[in-house]
């Protein structure tokens, strides 16, 4: 990691400084990259029928301090590649109507919901969300159901395809007794399933492949059609679905907890908390001239996009809202900002966003802003989720990643393109 930016001097100064340069006409520009296009060259318009009041950031308190946000603790005990419990069991095989001494469910992941794979007669046949307790409410699971089903209607990109239960229905809702470990007042259980998809998680390739941006072109083609589907889509009535502003994913009322939360040295929390104060202030001042705002997936990392045979599948619509259209830019890159690869994906994001939609050079900023905050937003999420949650090298990484994402987003606020 590169030496530490010292801000122990005056570190609202140096924040003041930098957001002041940016927004000048000499401000910093990025060097021209040897790629198809440059990002930053100012030839387009993004355009979206939509408009909306900038939301309000939260407060970025001084000490290191955070809310705390409940973990999915049900499952705790429960290790990748084991067998559910057998009350989720016997809730699944009888809901959907599959043979008991057929039918296993194996643990995939615990995240903000847990995900089983369904395997019958041993081989795979569903993948079963497990929705925590409290965490969203039917009328937000049919309405992400709703635009799923529509998306792999209208768009040729690849989704998964809803599993309904024995009866037809697409959503199963349950409660647990006190018997199968439920506490006291624990809220109904919700689980939809959907069709296995085969293929590898990009996740688990692009750390080991000679150049994973390749993949990158394409995710950033797929994502400007999704937002296309978005804008033209009209919602079936009681359709719903929470937002993604400011406040939702940083500071004390985030989704998925305050990144102050993460152990850390006082330099690293002065440098991340300059990072984000700058990158805040930057979508402040761009938000209320940006349109572009609408239903998004919001999660498109690495690990909810899966290859099979050169193809594409885009997974997980769970956290799918109302947002920022390139708030899906920021997500691409999670996890992975700080690699050497970060800017060559980002590249190629932004030539295949722009084969189907427009984006100006502003629009581009306005994304690396973004992007800072949610990496930020990611390492509060990994104070609220298990450490098997990410691949042990991702997870350590998080902190001093992120350190050297915020030194080099308060350097450039194009440090993505640099």
């Amino acid at each position: 990691m590169k030496g530490l930016l010292n801000l122990s001097r005056n570190p609202a100064f140096a924040v003041l400084l930098q957001v002041t340069a940016w927004h000048s006409e000499g401000g910093t520009q990025p060097s021209s990259p040897a790629f198809e296009e440059n990002p930053l060259q100012n030839n387009t318009t993004i355009k979206s029928p939509v408009a909306i009041e900038a939301p309000t950031a939260p407060a970025v308190p001084v000490a290191n301090q955070a809310v705390a946000v409940e973990p999915f603790t049900t499952f705790a005990t429960l290790s990748r590649g084991e067998p559910a419990p057998q009350w989720l069991s016997h809730e699944v095989t009888s809901a959907w109507g599959l043979d008991p001494s057929r039918t296993e469910l194996v643990l995939i992941a615990v995240s903000e919901n847990a995900t089983f794979r369904v395997d019958v007669d041993a081989r795979p046949h569903a993948v079963l969300r497990v929705h925590r307790p409290g965490y969203v409410d039917p009328a937000q699971i049919r309405s992400e159901l709703q635009w799923v089903r529509s998306l792999g209607e209208d768009v040729d990109i690849r989704v998964p395809e809803v599993v309904p239960r024995a009866d037809g229905a697409l959503l199963h809702t349950f409660s647990r007794d006190s018997a199968d470990g439920a506490p006291a007042g624990e809220a109904p259980w919700h689980m939809v399933a959907f069709a296995f998809v085969q293929g590898a998680v990009l996740e688990d390739i692009v750390g080991v492949l000679p150049d994973p941006s390749s993949y990158y072109r394409r995710i950033g083609r797929a994502t400007a059609e999704f937002h296309g589907h978005a804008e033209n889509w009209q919602p079936p009535s009681g359709f719903d679905r929470f937002q993604w502003r400011i406040q939702d994913m940083i500071g004390r009322s985030s989704r998925w907890g305050d990144w102050r939360g993460a152990p850390m040295q006082t330099q690293q929390h002065q440098i991340l908390h300059a990072a984000e104060a700058a990158a805040v202030k930057q979508v402040q001042l761009s938000a209320p001239t940006r349109q572009g705002w609408g239903l998004i997936h919001a999660d498109l990392r690495p690990s909810n996009i899966m290859m099979h045979n050169d193809r594409l599948t885009v997974i997980d619509f769970d956290d799918c809202g109302y947002g920022w259209f390139l708030y899906d830019f920021a997500s691409a890159l999670s996890f992975i900002e700080h690699e050497p690869y970060a800017g060559r994906i980002a590249r190629e994001w932004i030539i295949g966003y722009r084969s189907v939609r427009e984006l100006t050079a502003e629009d581009v900023r306005f994304a690396c802003a973004l992007s800072m905050l949610r990496r930020l937003t990611m390492l509060g999420w990994t104070t609220t989720h298990r450490r098997d949650a990410l691949p042990p090298e991702i997870w350590d990484a998080q902190l001093p990643g992120a350190v050297e994402v915020a030194q080099r987003y308060l350097e450039s606020p194009t440090w993505l393109l640099d």
